[in-house]
């Protein structure tokens, strides 16, 4: 694995840069990519972040959300100094890494990421890779100005639970102190994040029909047909509701793109959900993983329901 001086090094020495995170995008991955565009521009650099899906619209508050691209569909690779994947192995951009060409990093903190190791950095310590891109930009000496900041902030709010969960350490803290003395407002950015529209609160609603215990108790889980999946203008949130049951250990949500298509998040107290997200292709943290189901809805509620309650009796 590649040193974080060395990614900074590289950096330093690079002109244009494409940034990608993984599809499917959570706070992290917005939030991270786009403090290291800040931080490359305030420098003289010129950097524009690729994501190949829909943004989540509840992190629209976050300085240059709008200028976030999806991938080009051209014929011939875009040349660029370095395409940095940020928040995931290279595996999990879509279609992003066929649009450009140049030399590749990938800055993660998930320890399901077992890419190429001599352009990989991984600390699966940190809780976000905002917590990386932090440390990468203090070794590249880049003041932290409020844009940088507040970016930096949400990736590191939305991975620890607003510093509820388990993987919120001293670290965490220090760096979310010194964001705040660059001026973000907590109270600002959770407002803008939480507030949700009429229609998501009454599909919410919808969706908490769905709710099922099973596992003896031990996980809950929504499953979103994909009519309901639709409707659902966001699902931020909707698994933190089922994670409080008391008795449960892992909630899951299951989301239906299509007819071939299911997406599953889950979260839990104690088991170790990655190595369930990794039996279905995907990836994340002992308490927080998720994966793409290549099934149908009611096939993939099974294949999903049977794998947390064989880990959970394991």
């Amino acid at each position: 694995m590649i040193s974080l001086e060395n990614v900074a090094m590289k950096l330093n020495g690079a002109q244009n840069i494409v940034i990608t995170a993984h599809t499917n995008p959570d706070g992290d991955a917005i939030g991270s990519s786009l403090a290291m565009k800040h931080a490359l521009e305030s420098v003289g650099k010129r950097a524009k972040v690729v994501i190949d899906d829909k943004l989540p619209r509840h992190l629209s508050c976050l300085p240059d959300f709008d200028t976030i691209i999806r991938p080009p569909q051209t014929a011939e690779k875009i040349p660029c100094d370095i395409f940095l994947v940020l928040d995931t192995a290279p595996d999990r951009i879509g279609d992003t890494q066929k649009s450009f060409e140049g030399e590749m990093l990938n800055i993660d903190h998930h320890i399901t990421n077992k890419g190429n190791p001599s352009c990989t950095y991984v600390d699966a310590k940190r809780a976000a890779t905002a917590e990386i891109i932090y440390e990468l930009l203090d070794i590249m000496q880049i003041t932290l100005t409020k844009k940088i900041a507040s970016c930096l902030y949400l990736g590191m709010a939305t991975d620890t639970g607003f510093f509820k969960f388990a993987n919120t350490t001293a670290f965490t803290m220090n760096a979310v102190a010194n964001c705040l003395e660059a001026g973000v407002k907590p109270n600002e950015i959770a407002e803008f994040t939480e507030q949700k529209s009429y229609e998501t609160v009454k599909t919410m609603a919808e969706a908490m029909n769905t709710l099922e215990l099973f596992a003896d108790g031990r996980a809950a889980g929504i499953f979103l047909n994909e009519e309901l999946t639709k409707k659902a203008e966001t699902t931020e949130g909707f698994i933190d509701q089922i994670r409080i049951i008391e008795g449960v250990d892992i909630a899951v949500l299951l989301k239906c793109n299509n007819a071939r298509e299911c997406r599953v998040s889950m979260r839990s107290k104690g088991a170790n959900v990655a190595k369930i997200a990794e039996s279905f292709g995907g990836g994340g943290h002992i308490r927080a993983a998720g994966a793409t189901l290549n099934m149908g809805f009611y096939e993939a509620k099974s294949a999903i329901m049977a794998a947390i309650t064989f880990a959970l009796k394991g």
